[in-house]
């Protein structure tokens, strides 16, 4: 793997729909100084600085000089990163590897995202692909629907296991988590009786458009262990753009790219049985639907075993495996820095630093990034530098 690396500190805005009073440079200090105070640092020990956000979006190129005024970087080495809806996770991974590689002892990871001055959705359908996705799918949402329904189709899932995961995840957040932009507490009734968006993802299964930033600092072993009292080490790392829809040649839907990301950092890691090893999980999932399907691609559940999964409750925050303590993406959307929210929160656990939303005695974490052409990132960390 080269360098050992871990993560020694996080921070991140208070997440809401519209923040008129920080423009995109302010989103980022605000972030940035959180996290250099987590880890008791300044810009001064930071040797790097990697940056992400659907520029696009806000129609703000050279967002790696322009950011330059919020997070303080004079004269460092800055690298930006846009992949879509994996821009956040995707940071985080490329700041890993600027520090495994051996080039910088400390690097900075930023992601941020200000929704309420974009339209994501004209973005997006202008970068679709004009045959099909554009007429068909009209971006994210579209997508996610087709998905599910072939799941539905194939194994029996419902609207109602969708609707299992919404309660799961928005609860969370409005019980756990000051951070989140959605914090009020939505029962089932609520989310079954919300409006269709596009069959069968009704308006309460799908995530919201958040402003927002979040800050993550990577060290090598040495720094590491001087600057932070309980790191959270980078054990695996995967990422798969596999151009798949509805999941593999063969028509058996699901998320492919993510069961081969998952598969090459349990590889890395060492991780055998993920259901036993991990003790919680920060999954992007920008739809409660993808919390259902995508179970299997993590190797949480057998093929088809995703509704029972989630009916069996084992990821709610008594069970077996918390799936997103934080209320994960269905409550907090900032998309640039979605990706790295997850590993930020699931390094938070590692460290024992989150606060209300901490799960006991966690020892490995799990985070995904998912966006683009429904592509996958997957960081696994853990309290030790490597498993038992």
């Amino acid at each position: 793997m080269g360098e050992r690396v871990a993560i020694v500190g996080m921070g991140q805005t208070h997440h809401r729909s519209r923040i008129p009073e920080c423009n995109g440079q302010e989103l980022i200090a605000v972030a940035v100084r959180r996290a250099l105070r987590n880890a008791d640092l300044t810009m001064k020990d930071i040797d790097a600085v990697v940056i992400g956000n659907m520029d696009h979006f806000e129609s703000i190129n050279y967002v790696d000089m322009w950011g330059v005024l919020g997070f303080g970087g004079y004269m460092k080495p800055v690298l930006k990163v846009t992949t879509g809806g994996t821009t956040g996770s995707s940071t985080g991974h490329a700041a890993f590897y600027h520090v495994a590689s051996g080039l910088f002892e400390v690097v900075l990871a930023i992601g941020w995202e200000q929704n309420s001055e974009s339209d994501t959705t004209a973005a997006i359908v202008t970068h679709c692909e004009p045959f099909i996705e554009r007429d068909f799918y009209g971006g994210a949402i579209g997508g996610l629907a087709a998905q599910y329904s072939s799941y539905m189709d194939t194994y029996g899932a419902t609207e109602e296991d969708a609707a299992l995961v919404s309660v799961r995840d928005r609860n969370n957040a409005a019980m756990y988590n000051p951070y989140a932009h959605l914090r009020q507490e939505i029962t089932f009734e609520e989310v079954m009786h919300s409006p269709y968006i596009s069959y069968p993802i009704r308006f309460m299964h799908m995530c919201p458009r958040s402003d927002g930033a979040c800050a993550v600092i990577f060290a090598e072993s040495k720094k590491a262990k001087k600057i932070c009292r309980k790191p959270a080490w980078v054990l695996g790392v995967g990422s798969s753009h596999n151009f798949t829809y509805l999941g593999d040649p063969m028509g058996v839907p699901g998320l492919k790219s993510l069961e081969i990301a998952s598969t090459g950092a349990y590889k890395m890691a060492g991780v055998d049985d993920p259901l036993k090893q991990i003790d919680v999980a920060e999954m992007y999932l920008p739809a409660a639907t993808a919390g259902v399907s995508w179970m299997e691609a993590m190797r949480f559940c057998p093929s088809g075993g995703g509704p029972d999964f989630v009916r069996s409750g084992v990821s709610n925050m008594d069970g077996d495996l918390p799936i997103n303590p934080s209320g994960g993406v269905l409550s907090t959307n900032c998309i640039g820095a979605t990706g790295l929210i997850r590993i930020g929160e699931a390094a938070l656990q590692v460290m024992g630093e989150a606060e209300k939303r901490q799960i006991p005695d966690v020892k490995v974490a799990v985070a995904t990034g998912f966006g683009g052409c429904f592509w996958s990132d997957v960081t696994i960390l853990g309290t030790e530098p490597y498993l038992d």
